[in-house]
């Protein structure tokens, strides 16, 4: 059974992301699914899709990086240079796992579609 999973890691700090909000929506017309703050290994609690809600179709991950690095202290300009990375992906096999996570910086970020 499929399942989309994330994790954040703050690379400038070489540390996971504790107490990032992440956005769930689907598309089209963004419809908010789930709305979740990674812990202390920069994971989410459980997947934020699986079962009968792991479906096909394209969606998107909001991750709120600016306040997150606020939170630990960083002076970011005004505005940020990257205050919510927006990830839009599509899921093809509805019985595959799905792991996007985010590497992040408050200049840069990279993701990957991991399994």
């Amino acid at each position: 059974m499929g399942q989309l999973t994330t994790h954040v890691l703050d690379i400038a700090s070489g540390i996971p992301a504790r107490g990032l909000r992440i956005e769930l929506s689907r598309l089209p017309a963004p419809a908010r699914i789930a709305s979740v703050v990674t812990g202390d290994d920069g994971r989410c609690a459980k997947p934020l899709l699986e079962g009968d809600a792991f479906q096909r179709g394209e969606y998107e991950l909001a991750f709120h990086v600016g306040a997150y690095f606020r939170g630990r202290g960083e002076k970011l300009p005004d505005p940020a240079f990257l205050e919510v990375v927006v990830i839009r992906f599509g899921i093809a096999d509805a019985g595959s796992h799905y792991h996007v996570p985010l590497l992040v910086t408050p200049w840069s970020y990279s993701t990957y579609r991991g399994g």
